[in-house]
């Protein structure tokens, strides 16, 4: 299943993990101990936050109000790494204790198939109904109820019928004529009788009222009325006999799988009263009708019964062969985030870097999902296990917000934007704010930086003060073009 992210629930996991790794070192943070003073001196420091809660920025350095550990700093040149989009970097060590896995990207066919229950029913291609040819009276029923299988010519009935008792007699008296006697045969064959009955009243020689009726087909009776003494009209159904020697398995296949399926294509099925047998049959019919209360589609498999064994009624687990499909590129299914916009792969990069790639996903199966489109090449390093730690280590350097910055749809061409914020640091080309939460783009309150437009917009302010800010956004990001000081 694909795994959705929810940063406020995977932002959590990582201040648990990140707790367990350093909540326990008293002093120092282990960033600070694993890499000489004199580098860290060198990186400028937006805030300290706590990884339990890493919306909360702290301007000191100091144990966490939320839980007992170091507030851990975060560095300028870790926003600026997201402003590129070239991902974000994590320790070797955490990287282990977060549990994350690696998987590759290939390229292949994926063979899919559907899996789907379904029903047993009779072939109603091999189905017989017995019916009078005309009026009478059932002398005799012969001793057969629903449900009973009979073998062809099996008889069912023995009817008197009056009205052939004369017609009978008059051919036989009009055999001497030949147009007499074939206009008196006619008749015979418009009161219902069969060629072969008329061939055995003339071997025989005298009328005989009463007929036999016999099963045309063998089969089982699904249907059987008749009773000794009832009276029946020409055309009454007497019985219905249903053919054994095949089947037919009607399968609901879900609509959104329905559109792979192929009339001929092949369906292995299973059923649980012979457990390790497996048969094989082919699609015979895509029903046209979706049914609108399941949205299903009904999928038609003819199975061979030679030896009767699979009977109506019974539940089949079946599986659907597709067709294959193009060449893709393949990932594994549980490397894709699904953020509710997008789907996201994160990508492995040089130095151990992590770069989260937009992608197009299309059919899954087998535990694979293919790639439609996506900055992603065969053979390409990702993720396949501890994304979630990951996004919320995206998150939390703005990695993921920045690629909703850069789409097209989502970035509103010249308005600018105003805020309240705290200068942090200012230079030429950059400043750093404490802003306050921007409503209309959903922004809470956050340290980031901002790029200026020019060497001059920010030349009248200094590291302290209280500025209302003008700002659009581009595909580079946020750009300051004005900067008022606020008065105490």
């Amino acid at each position: 299943m694909k795994k959705t992210i929810a940063v406020f629930l995977s932002g959590a996991v990582l201040g648990l993990a990140l707790a367990f790794l350093f909540g326990g070192r008293p002093a120092t943070h282990p960033a600070a101990e694993s890499a000489p003073a004199a580098q860290n001196a060198e990186r400028r420091i937006l805030y300290w936050y706590d990884p339990m809660k890493p919306e909360a920025h702290f301007e000191q350095p100091g144990k966490s109000p939320f839980m007992d550990m170091d507030l851990i700093p975060r560095y300028a040149d870790d926003n600026m790494d997201a402003a590129k989009n070239d991902g974000f970097a994590l320790p070797p060590v955490l990287t282990q204790n977060l549990g994350v896995k690696f998987g590759a990207v290939e390229k292949g066919v994926l063979r899919s198939a559907i899996e789907v229950s379904g029903s047993v029913s009779f072939d109603e291609h091999a189905v017989a109904i017995v019916q009078a040819r005309a009026g009478g009276i059932v002398e005799r029923a012969y001793p057969l109820a629903v449900g009973d299988r009979v073998t062809a010519g099996t008889p069912l009935a023995d009817v008197r019928v009056p009205e052939w008792y004369a017609a009978q007699g008059e051919y036989l008296a009009l055999r001497s004529e030949p147009q007499l006697a074939a206009a008196a045969r006619a008749r015979l064959l418009q009161l219902g009788m069969t060629a072969a009955q008329i061939a055995a009243l003339e071997k025989r020689g005298a009328p005989h009222a009463v007929v036999t009726l016999h099963a045309p087909r063998a089969g089982m009776l699904s249907e059987f009325d008749v009773r000794q003494g009832m009276t029946i009209d020409a055309g009454q159904t007497l019985a219905r006999i249903n053919g054994l020697d095949a089947v037919w398995i009607t399968a609901q296949t879900p609509e959104i799988e329905a559109a792979g399926l192929d009339i001929g294509g092949k369906a292995t099925l299973s059923f649980t009263a012979f457990p390790g047998q497996t048969f094989t049959g082919s699609v015979n019919a895509l029903i046209p009708e979706l049914n609108r209360d399941t949205r299903t589609l009904v999928a038609r498999i003819a199975l061979p019964n030679p030896n009767h064994k699979l009977r109506p009624g019974m539940v089949a687990r079946i599986r659907l062969e597709q067709p294959e499909g193009a060449e893709h590129l393949l990932v594994p299914t549980d490397a894709i985030l699904a953020t509710g916009k997008r789907h996201i792969v994160i990508a492995v990069a040089d130095e151990g870097r992590f770069v989260p790639v937009e992608v197009t996903t299309g059919r899954e199966a087998e535990g694979k999902t293919e790639i439609l489109a996506g900055n992603l090449n065969a053979g390409e390093r990702i993720v396949i296990s501890g994304q979630f730690m990951l996004d919320a280590e995206a998150s939390l350097r703005g990695v993921l917000a920045r690629m909703d910055d850069t789409q097209p749809a989502a970035m509103p061409a010249a308005k600018t934007h105003q805020g309240v914020g705290t200068v942090k640091s200012v230079d030429a080309t950059e400043i750093v704010l404490a802003h306050d939460p921007i409503p209309e783009l959903g922004w809470s309150a956050m340290v980031m930086p901002f790029a200026l437009k020019s060497s001059e917009t920010g030349r009248n302010v200094t590291m302290g003060q209280k500025v209302r800010f003008y700002f659009v956004r581009t595909e580079e990001g946020a750009v300051v073009e004005k900067v008022e000081v606020i008065a105490d």
